[in-house]
């Protein structure tokens, strides 16, 4: 059997936030992980879709970026963009 090459192999600590809010339209249900890794940004699990996207405050800005990464309407990712921007 080969043996395997792996690209990287580290383990850190990570802090978790589970938060849960309801928008005009809809729920959410988040867990935030925060570590050193992905140049301070944050990775966002949306536990309804089993969807995530690695966030910091630029992409909040980007356009059309949660809609694309959550596969979900402007309206929506409104309400979404609007409580990270809280948290992020």
């Amino acid at each position: 059997m080969e043996e395997r090459f792996f690209l990287y192999d580290d383990t850190v600590a990570t802090k978790t936030r589970f938060v849960s809010f309801m928008g005009e339209n809809e729920r959410h249900d988040l867990a935030l992980l925060y570590s050193d890794r992905h140049y301070g940004k944050t990775i966002v699990l949306d536990m309804q879709s089993n969807k995530f996207a690695i966030i910091g405050p630029d992409d909040l800005n980007e356009p059309g970026y949660l809609e694309h990464a959550f596969s979900m309407s402007e309206e929506i990712a409104e309400e979404l963009r609007s409580f990270l921007f809280e948290l992020i």
